[in-house]
Order: C-alpha cells, then structure tokens, then sequence
C-alpha cells in the first residue's frame, strides 16, 4: 500500500497548505512532522555511509527535519520503492538512474533528482602480491562485481561491454549478498578481485589498509576511448592521488554521477527545503565525509542528464541563487 495512501505517513506539510509556486513568490516554510525515509543499500557499501552522513548533517542544520536512513539491497530496490511511494528519497547509482530515466528494459520513470551525490569512478583492486596487472589478465578469474541489486555490477557490465568483454561470460562472477563481504574473499583468495567505484569506497578503503596493500586496476586509454564511443553517457572521471594509502599516482577512468533520487509525489515545498538546507551545509557535509564534497547545487545542474530532469522544488532554490536561468 502506498505511503500516500497511510494516515500519518510520509510527509505531513503543517504550514496551511504551503506549496512551491512559480512567478518568483517565496515558498512558505513548513514543518514536516513525520520522519523523511532515506533508502541507502547493503551494510559495507559506499550508501550507507553517504546516506548516514547525509541524514547526520540534515538533521542538524535543520532540527525540524527528521531523515531516517534505511538499508535496502540498493539502486534496483530503491527505483521501485520509490516509483510505489515505499520511500521519500533514496539513493541511486547512475547507472540505474540513467537506464530509468532513458526507459531502457522499462517505461521511462517520472521520478526526480534531488542532489548529484558524487562521481563513481570504476576500479578493479586486487592483492598488492596479486599476478594480474590488467582487466584481460582477469578474464577467466573469479570476480566479485558488487552487491546484488546495487548500481556496482551495472557499471561494470557497461564498461566490459565497450571493450568487447561480457561479465557474466568471460568471468567467473560473483554477486555479493552484503557488499561489506567483497574484501575478504580477495584478501583469502576466493576472489582474484574486487569491482567498485569512488573516493572513499569502504571495500577500496578496506582492501588498501589491509596488512598485504593492494592495487587498482582501470581501463586503460585505449580502453576508455573505446568504451566511450559505445557508451557515451559514462564520462573521463579520475580517482586523485592519495585518495587511498599506498595509492601514490592519480588514476584514470571512467563512471557516472550518484544521484539522490525523490519519488515523484513529493511536494515541491519539501524539495525545496531539502534542498535550501542541504546546499546551505554543504561545507558540513564536505567536512563529514571528502566524497560528499562534490555533493553541490553547481554539480547537481551540470550532472544531470536534462535539467528538467531535477525535481521542481530544487529547481526553485537553483534560479534563486543563480545556478540555473
């Protein structure tokens, strides 16, 4: 059953029926009395601890808002639970978003974007004593591809496809129930690698800080260059130097900009204050966690697939302060 359809679920507006309006009228301020539902993914994954952040920092730059974190199984839960009204807003990987955005295997969803999250960067991190040096040398090998129904095993699927490669054929893929699990079967030898995409990745993080060391594996130029004309939303994206320890030079590779995403029944007031408020502590979140500082109203305009893409209420904020016309 629909939240919109649960007495006391969702969101309850107590500012007599304020709504976002166009013409350049302020929105009143309202008073959200019920808790915000904030769909993140498996424990040991990257959205979890964005999410957590996220919420921590919401929360105390408006004490009258209540975001409630919620682990799920990831991008492919979160589309449908928000498309049912199950969650306000949830986390979505660019991937997915894309794909539902684009309608490809679906209808075309209506849903929205609240914020761009971060870029993801897609790497291979394998043992520091490890024999293989590049993603052929993995062809044949067991590889941990990310959680099942996470955003993780869909970006690499679209970057093996551009350089003539299938996941599920020329490896010996593995699916992972808890993304948290995906260190340790390399580190003990069932997995010859790891699959995942960001700054601050916890498996990166986790595989980098084990007493072995490790190294990452991306797609080369050659590689990038050929994805790229096959796939041409997934864009150039560079994991800096030190981002990891032992992690001395920049990396090059290729992904896609993390989205949070807003069912689309969410009133435009509220998007708008969500956003007010997020934009507002983007200094905060950038302090609580290196990833999110690229959660920022200019990135989430210059992210997003098609402006009108961005749910009404953000966009709103975004021609007050001038980051869209």
């Amino acid at each position: 059953m629909k939240l919109a359809h649960i007495v006391c679920a969702g969101v309850v507006l107590l500012a007599g029926g304020a709504a976002a309006q166009d013409g350049g009228k302020a929105i009143t301020r309202t008073t959200i009395s019920t808790p915000i539902s904030l769909g993140t993914a498996t424990p040991g994954g990257g959205f979890p601890v964005y999410g957590n952040a996220f919420a921590e920092v919401m929360n105390a730059a408006d004490p009258t808002l209540s975001i409630e974190p919620r682990n799920t199984k990831g991008s492919s839960e979160n589309i449908p639970l928000l498309e049912s009204d199950g969650l306000d807003i949830a986390l979505v990987a660019g991937e997915p978003s894309y794909e539902a955005f684009m309608g490809i295997g679906r209808a075309p969803t209506r849903l929205k974007i609240l914020t761009a999250m971060y870029s993801s960067p897609g790497m291979f991190v394998v043992r520091a004593d490890s024999p293989y040096k590049t993603i052929r040398d993995l062809v044949g090998q067991p590889v941990a591809f990310g959680a099942r129904g996470s955003g993780l095993p869909i970006l690499s699927r679209y970057m093996l496809d551009g350089i003539g490669l299938k996941q599920d054929e020329d490896f010996k893929s593995i699916y992972l129930d808890r993304a948290g699990d995906g260190p340790a079967m390399v580190q003990d030898g069932r997995a010859a690698a790891l699959w995942g995409a960001g700054i601050g990745w916890p498996g990166f993080k986790s595989m980098a800080e084990s007493p072995g060391g490790a190294r990452f594996i991306a797609p080369d130029a050659g590689e990038i260059a050929k994805v790229r004309a096959k796939h041409t939303f997934l864009k150039p994206l560079t994991v800096p130097a030190n981002s990891y320890p032992n992690q001395p030079a920049a990396i090059d590779s290729i992904g896609s900009w993390s989205f949070v995403l807003a069912r689309e029944s969410l009133p435009d007031d509220v998007a708008y204050r969500l956003a007010k408020t997020l934009h507002g502590a983007e200094g905060s979140l950038c302090k609580k966690l290196p990833q999110a500082c690229e959660t920022t109203a200019v990135n989430t305009a210059a992210a997003a697939p098609n402006v009108q893409l961005i749910h009404p209420g953000v966009l709103k904020y975004f021609r007050e302060v001038g980051v869209v016309k």
